[in-house]
């Protein structure tokens, strides 16, 4: 992939992943700590949980992004983690934080 596409990607990426972590900084949880769920006003709850585990998924991402730059910056971006060879444009388009090829990235996530 051409270096100058390379970091429009990732920069696009990054502008998402922030923008999104920005909006969850914005208040604190909604819920009140002595409150169980199904108690009476306990919706906000489930909401809570819902962010929490959206945010953590949102510092994933961040981790994956900066690990994308550092590939980038080191001549190595495009190219597998796992294996050296070379990451299609189009799975790169879709996933700039890719890592590896699809079959790797398979293999991997089934351990």
């Amino acid at each position: 992939m051409d270096e100058a596409r390379a970091r429009e990607l990732l920069a696009r990426e990054r502008q998402r992943i922030e923008q999104a972590l920005a909006a969850f900084r914005e208040g604190p949880l909604e819920s009140d700590d002595r409150l169980e769920p199904g108690d009476e006003d306990s919706e906000d709850l489930y909401q809570d949980e819902f962010d929490a585990g959206r945010r953590e998924q949102l510092q994933v991402e961040m981790a994956a992004l900066e690990r994308a730059e550092a590939r980038l910056k080191e001549g190595t971006y495009g190219l597998s983690v796992e294996s050296g060879e070379p990451i299609p444009d189009a799975r790169l388009e879709a996933r700039p934080t890719a890592e590896r090829t699809v079959e790797e990235e398979d293999r991997y996530r089934r351990g």
